[in-house]
């Protein structure tokens, strides 16, 4: 027997494609959380999936910080809460009555809050693919997010990407280098009720657009 050999990769026959597209449809932006705790060994096993995740020049530059200690949690949410104030002002009228009315965060609930972290001067992969793009490394983080968001929901858990924050603020009330910076802060935990459509299409904020509207053939 050849142990050189490549590995023989899985057939993912058209059941397991179903499945596949159900977990697409399935995972949504979960901002009402159940209060059972998130067993670290499973955020753990989270993040390994995550990076598995490809990255430009295979520079793994995602970083990954739990946030467990009360104190820092309660600076993120008062973070939270004056962005959300301040973005409420670039509304008017009815459209600013319906930001008011939407749930746009779980931080107070949700069970366990992750942060990643892009570190913009690794030197693994030696560069590669950044010169012409240099936002590639960031993308290669936004990618790791997108794994460890579907592994979550695959596992029952839902998760929720909070973007109403100020990134320096975060990076300074989590203490981690100055070369970071945050691509995504996340609640995690398992969701209160379950959902097809966007919250935010269901509350009437923004329709869901057909994809045929982002396509162009050239």
């Amino acid at each position: 027997m050849d142990d050189t050999a490549p590995p023989r990769p899985p057939d993912f026959d058209d059941p397991f494609r179903d499945r596949l597209e159900d977990l697409f449809r399935w995972r949504r932006d979960v901002r009402r959380f159940r209060p059972d705790p998130v067993d670290e060994a499973l955020i753990d096993e989270l993040i390994g999936l995550a990076a598995l995740a490809p990255s430009v020049g295979n520079s793994q530059p995602w970083r990954f910080v739990t946030v467990a200690e009360p104190g820092r949690r309660d600076r993120v949410i008062a973070d939270f809460e004056a962005r959300n104030k301040d973005a409420l002002s670039d509304y008017d009228g009815e459209q600013a009555k319906l930001y008011a009315s939407l749930k746009l965060a779980g931080l107070k609930e949700s069970p366990a809050h992750l942060a990643v972290f892009a570190d913009t001067e690794t030197t693994a992969g030696h560069g590669l693919g950044q010169k012409t793009m240099p936002g590639m490394l960031e993308y290669s983080v936004v990618g790791a997010v997108t794994t460890l968001w579907l592994a979550a929901r695959a596992r029952g858990l839902g998760m929720g990407w909070v973007s109403i924050l100020d990134p320096d603020n975060i990076a300074e009330i989590l203490e981690v280098e100055t070369s970071w910076k945050l691509i995504a802060y996340l609640c995690l935990g398992y969701p209160q009720e379950q959902h097809l459509d966007p919250e935010l299409d269901r509350a009437g904020w923004q329709k869901r657009a057909d994809v045929s509207s982002f396509v162009v053939r050239r």
